[in-house]
């Protein structure tokens, strides 16, 4: 004769059934997810999936609405295939005057950075390469990648307009060579202002530079490109 089997123990069974089948689920979930990472290594590194995190103290209405107009004209929005301004272009599609549209980047001093050319040259040194490469992994989550290249006052506006193009086209190139990443153009904003639109003051000396040892005056500042990431949302 076979004694009743009491409710606790029951309870007891199935409350340490439910407990062995929920490790098993999540002992499974992990292999399978190192078995898939062993697979995919690229995953490991892959960039950051875009967060709906808190917006930077820089992304003020005027800001976002300058970027807005931004995208929309130099093709990174859209199926256009355009890529880039000219001096003439940012100054129509931003309605903005060339200090107030400096003033909007001032608060990208901590996070953006300045590669310096030599006069007449859109070629990077080592040093401009390596500054690129550490603003470009201090990615944490955006979405644009700035480049505003420009030219000094020395020569003509055709001259500094063709050679800011240039600079800002040196910085893209590197980036694609270096990267391989297929959506790119997409990602990147460039402007090439020459030296017909927001010149910088001296002033921006003061920034992180890839020639901090270099004597800085408006005429170096301005032989340069500016780079950074964006972190607004739109």
């Amino acid at each position: 004769m076979s004694l009743p089997i009491k409710p606790h123990v029951i309870v007891g069974a199935a409350v340490g059934a439910v407990l062995v089948l929920t490790v098993s689920l999540v002992v499974r979930g992990e292999v399978r997810d190192a078995a898939y990472r062993l697979d995919h290594p690229d995953a490991a590194t892959a960039a950051p999936v875009i967060a709906d995190h808190a917006e930077a103290d820089y992304c003020t209405p005027e800001f976002k609405q300058v970027l807005q107009r931004v995208l929309n004209a130099c093709g990174l929005v859209g199926s256009g295939s355009r890529r880039g301004c000219k001096p003439t272009d940012v100054k129509s599609l931003a309605s903005i005057s060339d200090e107030d549209f400096n003033a909007l980047f001032k608060p990208l001093a901590k996070r953006g950075a300045i590669v310096m050319f030599d006069e007449a040259s859109d070629k990077l040194d080592d040093a401009a390469k390596k500054l690129i490469d550490d603003r470009w992994l201090d990615r944490m989550g955006a979405r644009y990648f700035f480049i505003v290249a420009r030219g000094s006052q020395t020569g003509s506006v055709e001259k500094n307009r063709a050679l800011s193009h240039k600079r800002a086209n040196s910085v893209f190139f590197y980036l694609s060579e270096t990267t391989q990443d297929p959506n790119l153009e997409k990602q990147v904003g460039m402007l090439w202002l020459g030296k017909e639109f927001a010149q910088l003051p001296k002033e921006f000396c003061e920034w992180k530079t890839s020639r901090p040892s270099n004597k800085c005056d408006e005429q170096a500042i301005n032989r340069s490109a500016f780079i950074s990431w964006v972190d607004c949302r739109l």
